[in-house]
């Protein structure tokens, strides 16, 4: 009841329903309702269900982006947005009902005490930890810094459990996956979302690339996150005073943001990789990049979310993101695609629409067309950010077989059986990315493995899909491998090589920037 009451209040000071009468008379309404079912109702009933229901309700009669998060779901999107938690540093999932140790934060307290990954946390302090729910584990590892917590594992080879005791430390949340040299020349760098410490991180990233001329800067499949960040970013490759977004909305004044000082990289050559799960952050970015001819896009249609959400914190942690305006890129395009308010399942589908169409270079023809900044040449709005190269995903290898032992778990569960019986045997083998990027390939022995399992596991033999598969099967089992043995930029690493046709282009277009690259910012004659 208190929490209803204090929303309630929340949107009674804005100046909005002060001046208008019938949102105070609406209201006053609501309350009366939930008064009644309090006080008349015939059986007694758990009101905290029913506020956080009809909150969730009316929000989702509004655009597709305004929301409720309650306390728990607060809890973990601070933590991510914070950049650190203390705990004992490791990635785990759940396997079998079984806490499952994915790998171990380099020079965290779980490694320093000799956690492994692969290793099974059947015990935290006195509590039973099989059968533990997931959203539980944090609970239980996450704690004050310098705070102690003992847990039992079960080891492959080991006859007998084994106990740690480990003293809880700050815990980095990465943002940056990956960042390595894609060519001579040429940076990479992967950010999977916009988090308070993203700029840092990939300064230091850039920095430890020896500040390279050439940058990849990989948006795909990140989904934003804190605007700051986004402009920071943004404000990196532009000269001081340019506008890298504005917003507009009924009851906020319009503001534009500008970089407010020269970038440090204004005069490097650039691509930006984008994909139909780039949106929010990874729009702004990409769109201040394109309409100001500082670099080209590469990849599929972003995503098309360009709501400013105010976030309001209620009393007992949770919290409703109200939407308040809509971002602009620097040309004026607005970012968000369009929707009916109320239906959701067919903004999501349309989304898939507009991929296909524009996958299939079928321009909406009622796109508006706008004049980028520098060289004046045609940009598209309409919503999200259209490539300035598209280049479709790569499908070949998918079959009906693969994904089911996808969705059945067998590919993990593999994986995580071949790690236990081989680790040993391949970190001796393969002290080092490199090694092992050049030596390893999974031969049929392996992907027989992985069939038999799938048979123990339900998913029934398909020499069809298999045929089709296996070329897929090697790459992902290798990336997996990879990723367990030498940490996530290594996964990347493997199937950006691999199987990522708009890093491919991208390598192609700055290893020929004259002829592929800035060819493309100028105007069309």
């Amino acid at each position: 009841m208190r929490r209803l009451f204090l929303f309630l209040a929340t949107l009674s000071v804005l100046p909005l329903a002060a001046q208008d009468p019938d949102a105070a008379r609406q209201l006053q309404k609501f309350t009366q309702v939930y008064r009644y079912l309090n006080g008349l109702y015939v059986d007694d009933t758990e009101m905290a269900p029913l506020v956080e229901s009809a909150i969730r309700g009316m929000l989702e009669e509004l655009d597709p982006h305004s929301a409720y998060i309650d306390a728990e779901e607060m809890r973990a999107v601070a933590a991510s947005f914070d950049g650190e938690f203390s705990g004992i540093g490791i990635e785990f999932a759940l396997h079998r009902d079984t806490i499952l140790v994915m790998n171990t934060i380099v020079g965290g307290p779980a490694e320093q005490v000799g956690v492994l990954p692969n290793d099974r946390i059947v015990r935290i302090d006195t509590l039973d930890a099989v059968g533990m729910r997931q959203v539980d584990v944090p609970k239980y590892l996450r704690g004050k810094t310098g705070s102690r917590v003992a847990i039992e594992v079960v080891r492959h080879g080991e006859p007998e459990r084994l106990h740690f005791v480990i003293r809880r430390d700050k815990i980095p949340l990465n943002t940056v996956d990956a960042a390595y040299m894609a060519a001579p020349g040429t940076g990479y760098i992967k950010i999977n979302r916009f988090g308070r410490t993203t700029m840092r991180e990939f300064r230091e990233a850039f920095d430890r690339l020896g500040k390279p001329r050439k940058l990849i800067l990989d948006l795909q499949g990140n989904g934003g996150g804190l605007m700051d960040q986004a402009i920071e970013l943004a404000g990196f490759f532009l000269p001081r005073g340019a506008v890298v977004v504005s917003t507009e909305g009924r009851s906020v004044p319009p503001a534009s943001y500008r970089t407010q000082s020269d970038g440090e990289n204004r005069n490097g050559e650039l691509v930006v990789l984008l994909d139909e799960s780039s949106a929010s952050a990874s729009e702004i970015v990409a769109g201040a990049v394109q309409d100001w001819d500082r670099g080209v896009i590469v990849g599929r249609p972003s995503f098309g979310k360009g709501l400013v959400q105010r976030q309001v914190p209620l009393a007992d942690g949770s919290a409703v993101r109200i939407t308040i305006a809509r971002y602009h890129t620097p040309s004026g395009r607005v970012i968000q695609r369009p929707y009916e308010k109320g239906k959701r399942k067919e903004y999501y589908l349309d989304h898939l629409r507009r991929y296909d169409d524009a996958v299939r270079d079928s321009l909406d023809a009622a796109a508006p067309a706008f004049t980028t900044l520098r060289t004046g040449r045609t940009v598209y709005g309409g919503g999200g950010i259209r490539p300035d190269i598209l280049v479709a995903n790569d499908t070949t290898g998918f079959s009906r077989y693969y994904a089911d032992l996808i969705r059945r778990g067998v590919v993990n569960e593999f994986v995580i059986a071949t790690m236990d019986a081989r680790r040993g045997e391949l970190q001796s083998r393969y002290p080092d990315f490199e090694g092992f990027a050049a030596a390893f390939e999974p031969d049929d022995a392996l992907l027989e493995g992985l069939t038999a399992l799938g048979t123990e596991r339900g998913v029934a033999y398909d020499a069809e899909g298999f045929a089709v598969s296996a070329p897929l099967m090697r790459m992902q089992l290798k990336a997996l491998i990879a990723q367990r043995l030498f940490g996530r930029e290594a996964f990347w690493r493997i199937v950006n090589d691999r199987r990522n046709p708009a890093y491919a282009r991208a390598v192609e277009i700055l290893g020929d920037w004259e002829h592929r690259g800035r060819i493309l910012l100028e105007p069309a004659n």
